[in-house]
Protein backbone atom coordinates (compact mmCIF):
# COMPACT_ATOMS: atom_id res chain seq x y z
CA UNK A 1 0.00 0.00 0.00
CA UNK A 2 1.17 3.68 -1.18
CA UNK A 3 0.57 6.76 1.04
CA UNK A 4 1.24 10.27 0.42
CA UNK A 5 3.28 12.62 2.25
CA UNK A 6 3.40 15.99 1.21
CA UNK A 7 2.60 14.89 -2.76
CA UNK A 8 6.22 12.37 -1.93
CA UNK A 9 5.36 9.42 -3.04
CA UNK A 10 6.89 6.74 -0.07
CA UNK A 11 7.99 3.45 -1.65
CA UNK A 12 6.93 0.11 0.50
CA UNK A 13 8.67 -0.66 3.18
CA UNK A 14 10.85 -3.72 2.67
CA UNK A 15 11.07 -2.78 -1.10
CA UNK A 16 14.47 -3.80 -1.86
CA UNK A 17 14.79 -0.73 -4.38
CA UNK A 18 13.45 1.88 -2.17
CA UNK A 19 16.60 3.91 -1.55
CA UNK A 20 16.09 4.28 2.38
CA UNK A 21 18.11 7.42 3.65
CA UNK A 22 21.22 5.59 5.80
CA UNK A 23 21.53 6.99 9.17
CA UNK A 24 24.86 5.39 9.53
CA UNK A 25 28.46 5.70 8.01
CA UNK A 26 30.95 8.45 7.29
CA UNK A 27 28.30 10.43 5.02
CA UNK A 28 25.73 10.57 7.66
CA UNK A 29 28.39 10.86 10.47
CA UNK A 30 29.99 14.21 8.63
CA UNK A 31 26.65 15.76 7.96
CA UNK A 32 23.45 15.00 9.59
CA UNK A 33 21.71 17.98 9.41
CA UNK A 34 21.92 17.85 5.35
CA UNK A 35 19.88 13.93 6.14
CA UNK A 36 17.76 15.11 8.49
CA UNK A 37 16.60 18.42 5.80
CA UNK A 38 16.24 15.30 3.02
CA UNK A 39 13.73 13.70 5.08
CA UNK A 40 11.59 16.60 6.89
CA UNK A 41 10.86 17.16 3.32
CA UNK A 42 9.09 13.75 3.13
CA UNK A 43 6.69 14.83 6.14
CA UNK A 44 7.09 14.75 9.84
CA UNK A 45 8.43 11.16 9.57
CA UNK A 46 10.33 8.88 6.80
CA UNK A 47 11.43 5.24 7.02
CA UNK A 48 15.22 4.99 7.09
CA UNK A 49 18.07 2.34 7.71
CA UNK A 50 19.16 2.99 11.11
CA UNK A 51 21.84 0.00 10.09
CA UNK A 52 22.42 -2.13 7.46
CA UNK A 53 19.16 -3.95 6.94
CA UNK A 54 17.56 -2.87 9.77
CA UNK A 55 14.37 -0.36 8.56
CA UNK A 56 13.01 2.21 11.23
CA UNK A 57 10.80 5.09 11.06
CA UNK A 58 12.59 8.24 11.99
CA UNK A 59 10.49 11.14 13.17
CA UNK A 60 11.67 14.42 11.96
CA UNK A 61 9.44 16.89 13.39
CA UNK A 62 9.52 17.97 17.22
CA UNK A 63 5.50 18.69 17.22
CA UNK A 64 5.28 15.01 16.13
CA UNK A 65 8.63 13.93 18.50
CA UNK A 66 6.32 14.96 21.39
CA UNK A 67 3.22 13.72 20.43
CA UNK A 68 4.70 10.05 20.36
CA UNK A 69 6.82 10.45 23.20
CA UNK A 70 3.70 11.91 25.52
CA UNK A 71 1.33 9.69 24.28
CA UNK A 72 2.33 6.14 25.96
CA UNK A 73 -1.36 4.13 25.14
CA UNK A 74 -0.46 4.47 21.77
CA UNK A 75 3.36 3.95 21.54
CA UNK A 76 4.91 1.75 23.96
CA UNK A 77 8.33 0.85 24.51
CA UNK A 78 8.85 -3.25 24.89
CA UNK A 79 11.11 -4.35 21.89
CA UNK A 80 9.85 -7.66 22.23
CA UNK A 81 7.05 -6.69 20.39
CA UNK A 82 9.56 -5.31 16.83
CA UNK A 83 7.73 -7.08 14.15
CA UNK A 84 11.20 -7.74 11.83
CA UNK A 85 12.87 -9.04 14.57
CA UNK A 86 10.41 -11.77 15.37
CA UNK A 87 10.17 -12.55 11.86
CA UNK A 88 13.72 -13.07 11.40
CA UNK A 89 14.53 -9.85 9.43
CA UNK A 90 16.99 -8.54 11.58
CA UNK A 91 20.58 -9.61 11.08
CA UNK A 92 21.43 -11.31 14.14
CA UNK A 93 25.20 -9.12 14.40
CA UNK A 94 23.29 -6.32 13.92
CA UNK A 95 24.76 -3.28 15.56
CA UNK A 96 21.58 -2.27 15.86
CA UNK A 97 20.13 -4.79 18.24
CA UNK A 98 22.32 -3.82 21.31
CA UNK A 99 20.87 -0.77 21.51
CA UNK A 100 16.96 -1.67 20.15
CA UNK A 101 16.96 -4.83 21.63
CA UNK A 102 15.05 -5.60 25.11
CA UNK A 103 16.16 -5.27 28.51
CA UNK A 104 14.14 -5.96 31.78
CA UNK A 105 14.64 -2.16 32.79
CA UNK A 106 12.86 0.91 32.92
CA UNK A 107 13.62 1.95 29.76
CA UNK A 108 12.06 -0.87 27.89
CA UNK A 109 9.37 -1.43 29.97
CA UNK A 110 5.43 0.77 29.95
CA UNK A 111 2.59 0.62 32.57
CA UNK A 112 2.78 -0.67 36.15
CA UNK A 113 6.29 -2.57 35.30
CA UNK A 114 7.73 0.94 34.20
CA UNK A 115 5.69 2.87 37.09
CA UNK A 116 7.89 0.68 39.62
CA UNK A 117 11.00 0.37 37.91
CA UNK A 118 11.13 4.35 37.11
CA UNK A 119 10.36 5.38 40.69
CA UNK A 120 12.93 3.07 42.07
CA UNK A 121 15.36 4.84 40.24
CA UNK A 122 14.02 8.53 40.27
CA UNK A 123 13.82 8.10 44.02
CA UNK A 124 16.97 6.92 44.00
CA UNK A 125 18.90 9.35 42.10
CA UNK A 126 16.69 12.23 44.11
CA UNK A 127 18.58 11.28 47.20
CA UNK A 128 21.99 12.52 45.69
CA UNK A 129 23.54 15.44 46.98
CA UNK A 130 23.75 18.24 44.63
CA UNK A 131 27.13 19.62 46.67
CA UNK A 132 28.64 16.50 46.82
CA UNK A 133 27.71 15.75 43.16
CA UNK A 134 29.88 18.92 42.32
CA UNK A 135 32.46 18.21 44.54
CA UNK A 136 33.15 14.45 43.04
CA UNK A 137 32.72 15.99 39.44
CA UNK A 138 35.30 18.82 40.31
CA UNK A 139 37.75 15.90 42.33
CA UNK A 140 37.10 13.91 39.22
CA UNK A 141 38.05 16.66 36.75
CA UNK A 142 41.38 17.56 38.88
CA UNK A 143 42.47 14.58 38.63
CA UNK A 144 42.21 14.15 34.79
CA UNK A 145 43.82 17.37 34.35
CA UNK A 146 46.85 16.47 36.30
CA UNK A 147 47.68 13.69 34.52
CA UNK A 148 47.53 15.31 31.42
CA UNK A 149 48.45 19.47 31.69
CA UNK A 150 52.32 18.44 33.05
CA UNK A 151 52.71 17.28 29.18
CA UNK A 152 55.57 19.26 28.25
CA UNK A 153 54.01 19.87 24.78
CA UNK A 154 51.39 21.61 26.35
CA UNK A 155 48.91 19.56 24.25
CA UNK A 156 45.95 16.64 24.89
CA UNK A 157 42.88 15.48 23.29
CA UNK A 158 39.84 16.83 25.41
CA UNK A 159 37.82 13.91 24.43
CA UNK A 160 39.97 11.14 25.25
CA UNK A 161 42.02 12.96 28.52
CA UNK A 162 38.75 14.68 29.59
CA UNK A 163 35.12 14.23 28.75
CA UNK A 164 35.24 10.53 27.80
CA UNK A 165 36.43 9.76 31.50
CA UNK A 166 35.37 11.91 33.78
CA UNK A 167 31.69 10.77 33.73
CA UNK A 168 32.89 7.41 34.41
CA UNK A 169 34.73 8.50 37.39
CA UNK A 170 31.75 10.25 38.96
CA UNK A 171 29.02 7.05 38.08
CA UNK A 172 31.88 4.35 40.10
CA UNK A 173 31.66 6.98 43.00
CA UNK A 174 27.94 7.24 43.22
CA UNK A 175 27.23 3.71 42.29
CA UNK A 176 29.91 3.23 45.81
CA UNK A 177 32.63 0.92 43.64
CA UNK A 178 35.07 -0.34 45.60
CA UNK A 179 38.54 0.29 43.58
CA UNK A 180 39.00 -3.01 41.68
CA UNK A 181 35.00 -3.32 41.01
CA UNK A 182 35.21 0.28 39.72
CA UNK A 183 38.28 -0.69 37.30
CA UNK A 184 36.07 -3.19 35.89
CA UNK A 185 33.01 -1.18 35.18
CA UNK A 186 34.86 1.46 33.82
CA UNK A 187 36.53 -1.03 31.42
CA UNK A 188 33.57 -2.72 30.76
CA UNK A 189 31.11 0.30 29.88
CA UNK A 190 34.24 1.40 27.81
CA UNK A 191 34.18 -1.41 26.02
CA UNK A 192 30.91 -1.93 25.06
CA UNK A 193 31.06 1.83 23.20
CA UNK A 194 34.07 0.83 21.47
CA UNK A 195 32.76 -2.76 20.47
CA UNK A 196 35.34 -4.49 22.27
CA UNK A 197 34.22 -8.30 22.64
CA UNK A 198 33.26 -9.46 26.05
CA UNK A 199 32.57 -5.96 27.08
CA UNK A 200 29.35 -6.45 28.52
CA UNK A 201 30.44 -9.74 30.46
CA UNK A 202 32.97 -7.73 32.19
CA UNK A 203 30.30 -5.32 33.03
CA UNK A 204 27.41 -7.52 33.89
CA UNK A 205 30.21 -9.58 36.05
CA UNK A 206 31.23 -6.11 38.05
CA UNK A 207 27.76 -4.93 38.57
CA UNK A 208 27.12 -8.65 40.06
CA UNK A 209 29.93 -8.70 42.60
CA UNK A 210 29.03 -4.76 43.50
CA UNK A 211 25.14 -6.14 43.98
CA UNK A 212 26.64 -9.15 46.13
CA UNK A 213 28.94 -6.68 48.22
CA UNK A 214 26.03 -4.24 49.16
CA UNK A 215 24.23 -7.21 50.36
CA UNK A 216 26.91 -7.36 53.15
CA UNK A 217 28.31 -3.89 53.62
CA UNK A 218 25.33 -1.87 52.59
CA UNK A 219 26.19 2.18 51.82
CA UNK A 220 25.10 5.99 51.59
CA UNK A 221 25.29 4.87 47.43
CA UNK A 222 22.58 4.66 44.66
CA UNK A 223 23.26 1.28 44.31
CA UNK A 224 22.33 0.17 47.73
CA UNK A 225 18.88 2.93 47.76
CA UNK A 226 18.14 0.79 44.33
CA UNK A 227 18.69 -2.53 46.37
CA UNK A 228 16.39 -1.28 49.42
CA UNK A 229 13.86 0.80 47.43
CA UNK A 230 10.08 0.02 48.48
CA UNK A 231 9.92 -1.57 44.90
CA UNK A 232 11.62 -4.18 45.95
CA UNK A 233 14.05 -5.37 43.11
CA UNK A 234 15.37 -8.21 42.32
CA UNK A 235 19.22 -8.23 41.80
CA UNK A 236 18.93 -8.38 38.07
CA UNK A 237 16.16 -5.67 38.16
CA UNK A 238 18.61 -3.96 40.53
CA UNK A 239 21.92 -4.79 37.30
CA UNK A 240 20.01 -4.03 34.80
CA UNK A 241 19.07 -0.31 36.27
CA UNK A 242 22.80 0.20 36.69
CA UNK A 243 23.56 -0.97 33.46
CA UNK A 244 20.74 1.30 31.84
CA UNK A 245 22.09 4.38 33.83
CA UNK A 246 25.67 3.85 33.08
CA UNK A 247 24.99 3.52 29.06
CA UNK A 248 22.19 6.10 28.97
CA UNK A 249 24.41 8.35 31.26
CA UNK A 250 28.32 8.18 30.37
CA UNK A 251 28.72 8.37 26.47
CA UNK A 252 26.10 11.60 26.59
CA UNK A 253 27.92 13.11 28.81
CA UNK A 254 30.58 12.97 27.31
CA UNK A 255 29.46 13.88 24.29
CA UNK A 256 28.09 17.16 26.09
CA UNK A 257 31.31 18.13 27.78
CA UNK A 258 33.38 17.77 24.40
CA UNK A 259 30.75 19.57 22.62
CA UNK A 260 30.34 22.43 25.46
CA UNK A 261 33.78 22.78 25.88
CA UNK A 262 34.46 23.04 22.22
CA UNK A 263 32.05 25.45 21.62
CA UNK A 264 32.86 28.08 24.38
CA UNK A 265 36.53 27.86 23.27
CA UNK A 266 35.50 28.31 19.43
CA UNK A 267 36.25 31.44 18.03
CA UNK A 268 32.41 32.33 17.32
CA UNK A 269 31.51 32.19 20.83
CA UNK A 270 30.30 35.19 22.23
CA UNK A 271 32.27 36.44 25.15
CA UNK A 272 31.21 37.21 28.81
CA UNK A 273 28.32 34.18 27.96
CA UNK A 274 28.53 31.55 30.79
CA UNK A 275 29.65 27.74 30.55
CA UNK A 276 25.84 26.92 31.19
CA UNK A 277 24.49 29.01 27.91
CA UNK A 278 27.01 26.53 25.82
CA UNK A 279 25.73 23.33 27.44
CA UNK A 280 21.83 24.46 26.64
CA UNK A 281 23.27 25.08 22.97
CA UNK A 282 24.70 21.75 23.01
CA UNK A 283 21.83 20.17 23.95
CA UNK A 284 19.33 21.99 21.50
CA UNK A 285 21.63 21.52 18.50
CA UNK A 286 24.01 18.77 18.52
CA UNK A 287 21.67 16.91 21.09
CA UNK A 288 24.25 13.58 22.52
CA UNK A 289 21.48 11.30 21.87
CA UNK A 290 20.70 11.77 18.39
CA UNK A 291 18.42 9.55 17.47
CA UNK A 292 16.92 6.67 19.41
CA UNK A 293 14.12 5.80 21.68
CA UNK A 294 12.47 3.55 19.22
CA UNK A 295 8.50 3.49 20.27
CA UNK A 296 6.01 0.27 18.89
CA UNK A 297 2.40 1.65 18.11
CA UNK A 298 0.20 -0.94 19.49
CA UNK A 299 -2.38 -0.27 16.49
CA UNK A 300 -1.99 1.66 12.95
CA UNK A 301 -1.44 5.50 13.51
CA UNK A 302 -1.95 8.17 10.58
CA UNK A 303 0.81 10.60 11.31
CA UNK A 304 1.10 13.55 8.66
CA UNK A 305 -0.67 11.15 5.95
CA UNK A 306 2.03 8.19 6.59
CA UNK A 307 0.43 5.07 8.02
CA UNK A 308 3.06 3.65 11.27
CA UNK A 309 1.70 0.15 11.32
CA UNK A 310 1.16 -1.46 14.50
CA UNK A 311 4.89 -2.96 16.11
CA UNK A 312 7.00 -1.61 13.59
CA UNK A 313 9.59 0.91 15.12
CA UNK A 314 9.31 4.32 15.34
CA UNK A 315 12.47 5.98 16.29
CA UNK A 316 13.07 9.60 17.15
CA UNK A 317 15.01 12.02 15.78
CA UNK A 318 16.11 14.41 18.86
CA UNK A 319 18.86 15.73 16.54
CA UNK A 320 15.90 16.76 14.17
CA UNK A 321 13.08 17.33 16.36
CA UNK A 322 15.68 20.36 18.11
CA UNK A 323 16.02 21.73 14.69
CA UNK A 324 13.23 21.32 13.29
CA UNK A 325 12.55 25.13 11.37
CA UNK A 326 9.44 25.26 12.72
CA UNK A 327 10.95 26.53 15.94
CA UNK A 328 12.99 28.47 14.51
CA UNK A 329 10.45 31.78 14.81
CA UNK A 330 9.56 30.87 18.37
CA UNK A 331 12.78 29.12 19.71
CA UNK A 332 13.93 32.12 21.71
CA UNK A 333 10.64 32.44 23.58
CA UNK A 334 10.52 29.01 24.68
CA UNK A 335 12.35 27.49 27.87
CA UNK A 336 15.87 26.93 27.76
CA UNK A 337 14.61 23.03 29.10
CA UNK A 338 12.05 22.74 25.95
CA UNK A 339 14.74 20.86 24.02
CA UNK A 340 13.97 17.00 24.13
CA UNK A 341 17.43 15.84 24.47
CA UNK A 342 16.45 14.40 27.68
CA UNK A 343 13.47 13.23 26.22
CA UNK A 344 9.83 13.53 26.79
CA UNK A 345 7.03 12.43 28.54
CA UNK A 346 6.84 8.98 31.27
CA UNK A 347 10.65 7.92 30.00
CA UNK A 348 12.50 11.26 30.08
CA UNK A 349 15.84 11.14 31.67
CA UNK A 350 15.30 11.01 35.44
CA UNK A 351 18.56 12.09 35.47
CA UNK A 352 18.73 15.51 33.34
CA UNK A 353 19.23 17.92 36.28
CA UNK A 354 22.52 16.04 38.04
CA UNK A 355 23.40 15.35 34.07
CA UNK A 356 23.02 19.27 33.26
CA UNK A 357 25.18 20.28 36.46
CA UNK A 358 28.24 17.45 36.25
CA UNK A 359 28.33 18.96 32.51
CA UNK A 360 28.66 22.93 33.61
CA UNK A 361 31.09 21.99 36.38
CA UNK A 362 33.34 19.81 34.31
CA UNK A 363 33.42 22.57 31.64
CA UNK A 364 34.11 25.31 34.21
CA UNK A 365 36.58 23.01 35.73
CA UNK A 366 38.46 22.53 32.76
CA UNK A 367 38.89 26.44 32.44
CA UNK A 368 39.58 27.35 36.10
CA UNK A 369 42.11 24.82 36.05
CA UNK A 370 43.44 25.65 32.69
CA UNK A 371 43.04 29.29 32.04
CA UNK A 372 44.83 29.67 28.69
CA UNK A 373 43.37 26.43 27.55
CA UNK A 374 42.35 26.63 23.81
CA UNK A 375 41.41 24.52 21.09
CA UNK A 376 43.86 23.67 18.09
CA UNK A 377 40.92 23.00 15.52
CA UNK A 378 38.18 24.84 14.29
CA UNK A 379 34.80 24.09 15.90
CA UNK A 380 33.71 23.73 12.39
CA UNK A 381 36.46 21.47 11.27
CA UNK A 382 36.60 19.10 14.14
CA UNK A 383 35.24 15.34 13.29
CA UNK A 384 31.76 14.17 14.41
CA UNK A 385 31.75 10.17 15.43
CA UNK A 386 29.55 8.61 12.08
CA UNK A 387 26.94 6.97 14.38
CA UNK A 388 23.17 7.51 14.42
CA UNK A 389 23.00 6.58 18.01
CA UNK A 390 24.59 9.90 19.49
CA UNK A 391 26.32 12.73 18.69
CA UNK A 392 30.43 13.03 19.50
CA UNK A 393 32.91 14.80 18.85
CA UNK A 394 35.80 11.77 18.11
CA UNK A 395 38.60 14.46 19.22
CA UNK A 396 39.12 18.12 21.01
CA UNK A 397 42.74 18.67 20.20
CA UNK A 398 43.65 21.56 23.21
CA UNK A 399 47.19 23.46 23.61
CA UNK A 400 47.78 25.33 27.32
CA UNK A 401 50.52 26.46 29.08
CA UNK A 402 51.96 23.14 30.68
CA UNK A 403 51.46 22.85 34.56
CA UNK A 404 54.96 22.08 36.38
CA UNK A 405 55.49 18.36 37.83
CA UNK A 406 56.38 20.18 41.40
CA UNK A 407 53.11 22.30 40.79
CA UNK A 408 51.19 19.24 39.66
CA UNK A 409 51.83 17.39 42.58
CA UNK A 410 51.88 20.14 45.25
CA UNK A 411 47.98 20.50 44.00
CA UNK A 412 47.20 16.72 44.02
CA UNK A 413 48.38 15.78 47.54
CA UNK A 414 46.19 18.28 49.11
CA UNK A 415 42.92 19.30 48.52
CA UNK A 416 42.06 22.89 46.78
CA UNK A 417 39.43 23.89 49.39
CA UNK A 418 36.72 22.78 52.64
CA UNK A 419 34.40 21.15 49.33
CA UNK A 420 37.22 19.15 48.47
CA UNK A 421 38.66 18.08 51.17
CA UNK A 422 35.17 16.47 52.48
CA UNK A 423 35.07 14.49 48.79
CA UNK A 424 38.33 13.42 49.73
CA UNK A 425 37.38 11.85 52.90
CA UNK A 426 34.46 10.66 51.32
CA UNK A 427 36.16 8.41 48.98
CA UNK A 428 38.94 7.53 50.95
CA UNK A 429 36.68 6.89 53.87
CA UNK A 430 33.95 4.65 51.78
CA UNK A 431 36.28 2.18 49.85
CA UNK A 432 38.47 0.81 52.65
CA UNK A 433 39.92 -2.48 51.74
CA UNK A 434 42.53 -4.51 53.52
CA UNK A 435 46.04 -3.34 52.99
CA UNK A 436 47.12 -6.51 51.60
CA UNK A 437 44.03 -6.80 48.78
CA UNK A 438 44.44 -2.87 47.93
CA UNK A 439 48.45 -3.86 47.17
CA UNK A 440 48.04 -6.27 45.10
CA UNK A 441 45.84 -4.74 43.05
CA UNK A 442 48.92 -2.32 42.06
CA UNK A 443 46.72 0.20 41.10
CA UNK A 444 46.03 -1.25 37.44
CA UNK A 445 42.94 0.34 36.65
CA UNK A 446 41.41 3.72 36.04
CA UNK A 447 39.29 3.89 39.42
CA UNK A 448 41.98 2.58 41.58
CA UNK A 449 44.50 5.47 40.57
CA UNK A 450 41.65 8.16 41.08
CA UNK A 451 41.13 6.98 44.77
CA UNK A 452 44.38 6.66 45.20
CA UNK A 453 45.29 10.47 44.02
CA UNK A 454 42.49 11.73 46.40
CA UNK A 455 44.29 10.00 49.29
CA UNK A 456 47.53 11.64 48.48
CA UNK A 457 48.98 8.32 47.10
Amino acid sequence: MQHQINSHPTPPPGCPAHGNTQLFGPEFGSAPERHYEHLRSLGPSAPVDIAPDVEVELVTSYDAALYILQNPASFVRDSRRWNALNEGRVPADSPALPMMGYRPNALFSDGAAHARLRQAVTDSLASIDELQLVRQTQQSADYLISQFSSDVRGQADLMADYAQPLPLLVFSDLFGCPPEIGDRVIAGISGIFEGTPGADQVLGGALGELIALKHRRPGNDVTTRLMQHTAGLSDEEVLHQLVTLLSGGTAPLAAAIGTSSALYLGEDWPAGLPVEDAVVQTLWNYAPIANYAAHYPTHDVDLGGRVLRANDPVVISFAAANTDPKLTEHREQLSGKAHLAFGAGPHACPAKDPAFMIAVTAVESLLNRLPDVETRVRFQDLAWVPAPWSRSLVSVPIRFTPRSVTQTAAESSRPQDASQAHAAQYSSTSYQQPAAHSASKAKSGLFSRFLAWTRGE
